[in-house]
């Protein structure tokens, strides 16, 4: 920059003597992040990580507008960061969960779904700059350490109880405790990236503001409020308020709410119109109660009050009363007997006087009950030409749910329509403007793929129950 300033203080004095000549040329030797990285032992680490991740959340999601807005967010933080030279690898993840984290070397991950809550620039770079404050504090350094040091404790817990449920939890709440970072490196991060913002010129108050918004969506996509949540994103980070008052108690610093930063709402909504929302295609959808599948060509609904995950290898659902649900498929290419099936092995405590065939809208099925441990089971199978469907429902022992559950399963399984399978759209996040006759129950009623349309739509939005509409205004809705 200086040496093109000087250049153009000279040209000045002789502007009309001579005529331009361009004497910039693309380097032979470009500085990109993986020539910048290649020595540096933490980014191998990231990068050995790198493929499991992508693979893990549904892959990369791929949107240039999209990328961009990220892009240039991150751009805006590295220049304030701790350590301006560490540079990043930003992934945006092809999964609707709410989530973000970072890899030693750089390596930063935002979900797309967390995009889509999002509601300025600023709330996505709070994010960002806490996953960035972990990287230039070693905090992944530290907990792969931990990791290491609990592997054979880890093992042990597999080989002794893999066949007990109560062992399976207790595995799987070790493994997110060892995945997560610990409660002071959560709220160092914090700090840090309050700090980031306001120096990179973003609200600092943002930080707060998404921490609420998070805390809202997991209120709102829990079954029920007061469950237990132990195994959940949420549970390996300081509870919210705590976080939200650090975070309002530095952001005090850059000064008072709503005099200090950009938001950078109008640039960010313009670089998320358009973007997928919920499951993609390659999942399925979920529509409310039911879940439809358009390659598949299937569907099936669960019971009211029901939540519905859809995950990559398999659709979980949840309901009142410890009630859940699995619904998966396994190739079959030979056609063997459905009966002979579910009897071969892999359901455990199988009672093989309960197994019997049946018809299930014109499919070939069987169902069988089992039970293990305070657990009972119903298992049903479907095929569809070379394919073996599987529900498997649990509810408490002696709970009277297995039967009504079990059946609304199987009663509403069938094969879509041509013509079904066409209507199927991706949900995706529209940006709209409000009219003079617009409310918010008339932009919450535009909704799609939700029986709570006013309340996703104050959620998305960030509005409280006291919010109101002005004609101009811009808010985002969830529509095809």
């Amino acid at each position: 920059m200086l040496t093109g300033l000087a250049l153009l203080l000279s040209g000045c004095q002789s502007a009309l003597e001579q005529s331009y000549e361009p004497t910039v040329s693309p380097s032979s030797n470009p500085q990109i992040v993986s020539e910048v990285q290649k020595n540096d032992p933490r980014a191998q680490l990231g990068a050995r990580e790198h493929p499991r991740i992508v693979a893990s959340y549904g892959g990369e999601y791929r949107d240039a507008r999209t990328e961009r807005l990220v892009a240039r967010i991150t751009g805006a933080l590295t220049a304030v960061s701790e350590n301006p030279s560490q540079s990043y690898r930003i992934t945006i993840l092809n999964s609707p969960a709410i989530n973000a984290f970072a890899l030693p070397g750089g390596y930063l991950y935002v979900t797309r779904g967390l995009l889509a809550l999002a509601n300025d620039a600023a709330e996505v770079a709070a994010v960002l700059s806490h996953e960035m404050a972990h990287v230039t504090a070693n905090h992944g350094i530290e907990r792969q350490k931990k990791e290491e040091a609990e592997v054979i404790a880890s093992r042990v817990v597999a080989e002794v109880l893999s066949s007990n449920i109560a062992g399976k939890q207790a595995l799987a709440r070790g493994k997110l405790r060892l995945a997560a970072f610990s409660r002071n490196q959560e709220l160092q991060a914090d700090v840090i990236g309050v700090r980031m913002l306001g120096e990179a010129g973003y609200d600092p108050y943002a930080a707060a503001r998404f921490l609420d918004s998070m805390a809202a969506y997991a209120r709102f996509t829990a079954v029920d409020p007061e469950s237990d949540q132990s195994l959940d994103f949420l549970s390996s980070h300081p509870n919210a308020p705590q976080r939200v008052e650090l975070a309002r108690r530095h952001a005090r610093a850059f000064g008072q709410q709503g005099s200090v930063g950009e938001t950078g709402r109008a640039y960010y909504l313009a670089g998320i119109d358009g973007l997928l929302y919920g499951d993609s295609p390659q999942e399925g959808y979920v529509r409310g109660q039911t879940f439809l599948h358009g390659k598949l060509g299937i569907r099936f609904d669960v019971p009211a009050g029901f939540q519905i995950d859809n995950k990559a290898d398999a659709v979980l659902a949840t309901g009142p009363g410890d009630v859940a649900i699995r619904f998966d498929g396994v190739a079959d290419s030979q056609g063997q007997n459905l009966v002979n099936y579910i009897s071969s092995g892999w359901v455990t405590g199988l009672k093989p006087d309960t197994i019997r065939a049946m018809t299930i809208n014109g499919l070939e099925a069987a169902t069988a009950k089992a039970a293990a441990d305070r657990w009972e089971f119903d298992v049903t199978v479907i095929r569809i030409d070379k394919q073996i469907y599987r529900f498997l429902t649990a509810v408490p022992q002696g709970s009277p749910a297995l039967i009504t559950t079990s059946d609304v399963l199987k009663s509403s399984f069938r094969r879509l329509s041509e013509a079904e399978v066409a209507s199927l759209k991706p949900l995706r996040i529209r940006v709209v403007t409000a009219s003079s006759s617009d409310t918010i129950a008339t932009l919450a009623a535009r909704m799609m793929g939700t029986d709570r349309k006013l309340d996703l739509f104050r959620l998305i939005n960030a509005l409280s129950a006291t919010s109101s509409v002005r004609p101009g205004e811009k808010f985002k809705i969830i529509t095809e």
